[in-house]
């Protein structure tokens, strides 16, 4: 797909992180940007930043868990641009889930499931009919994560299943639009290879109440800094990528058509064919034995 001037890019969980790097990333494109998040005053700010740099700016807050709430994200969009070409299914949250599996407070898994999972159908379901009835050029991205696409990480079992699931959900959204030769293209997005420095750490901030734990966390980590100052005092160093490589490597996937939008990575491609080789020898998943040992 060809990106030009005066298309409209409309990217969910977009007042920080990698979707506030995305949006940045389009609107230097020049194309006109609709900005949705949870977080009001944080959506706000983003939206002044952009704003101040000669973007086009719609600012739209959004609980992507709520049908309801999508659908007015969308009636937004459309009544204010009259047209969605790129939709980045980008919200997502950490479940704060603890303990092993049969531990977990069950509203961990909802919570994480109504963002991770029900987000993406939502903005699939509100967005796509409109832009496939437009017949123009158009894309959606859906991010998941190499925790759950590549590699389960059983140490965040909740977040790596629902990531899992975009997975899936994304190669059957693939597989649909082809078979209507739509001319909307579909991506499956792994941020990465390394760790990256947004607010999933901090999800809890924006934890609505009806999705509250039924009892207090253990972490002693409420965010991304007491983790990477925890590893420091004990000798690990911390590799980061920086949000704007992935923004890159979204735009570059969309000009290519490219479903995997996964970065170059030697220790991504071991776990890859480590986990395929498994499969194919019906042995167990040895590559899953480093975590083994871990406490959640």
């Amino acid at each position: 797909m060809e990106l030009r001037a005066g298309q409209t890019a409309v990217v969910t969980g977009a007042a920080s992180g990698i979707g506030l790097a995305m949006a940045r990333r389009f609107a230097a494109e020049g194309l006109r940007v609709v900005l949705a998040d949870v977080e009001e005053p944080a959506l706000e700010k983003a939206a002044a930043e952009l704003r101040a740099d000669g973007a086009t700016v719609l600012a739209h807050t959004v609980d992507v868990a709520e049908r309801a709430s999508v659908e007015e994200l969308a009636a937004a969009a459309y009544e204010t641009f009259g047209a969605v070409h790129v939709l980045c299914n980008n919200a997502g949250v950490g479940s704060g889930a603890e303990g092993r599996m049969w531990e977990h407070d069950p509203r961990d898994w909802e919570w994480a499931f109504a963002v991770n999972v029900w987000g993406v159908f939502h903005g699939v379901q509100c967005f796509l009919p409109r832009m496939l009835a437009a017949g123009e050029p158009g894309h959606v991205v859906n991010t998941s994560s190499a925790d759950g696409g590549i590699a389960p990480l059983p140490t965040a079992s909740v977040y790596a299943v629902t990531k899992a699931a975009v997975v899936t959900m994304t190669e059957s959204l693939y597989a649909h639009l082809k078979a209507e030769r739509a001319a909307v293209g579909a991506s499956v997005l792994f941020p990465g290879p390394h760790m990256l420095r947004t607010g999933l750490w901090a999800s809890h901030r924006n934890r609505p109440a009806r999705y509250a734990k039924s009892r207090p966390r253990k972490t002693p980590y409420r965010s991304l800094e007491q983790w990477e100052a925890a590893m420091a005092r004990a000798g690990h160093e911390v590799a980061f990528t920086p949000v704007e490589e992935v923004a890159e490597l979204v735009v570059d996937g969309i000009r290519a058509g490219r479903f995997w939008m996964l970065p170059a990575s030697e220790r991504s491609d071991a776990q890859i064919r480590a986990r395929s080789q498994s499969m194919l020898d019906r042995s167990d998943p040895a590559y899953l034995e480093s975590f083994i040992l871990d406490r959640d």
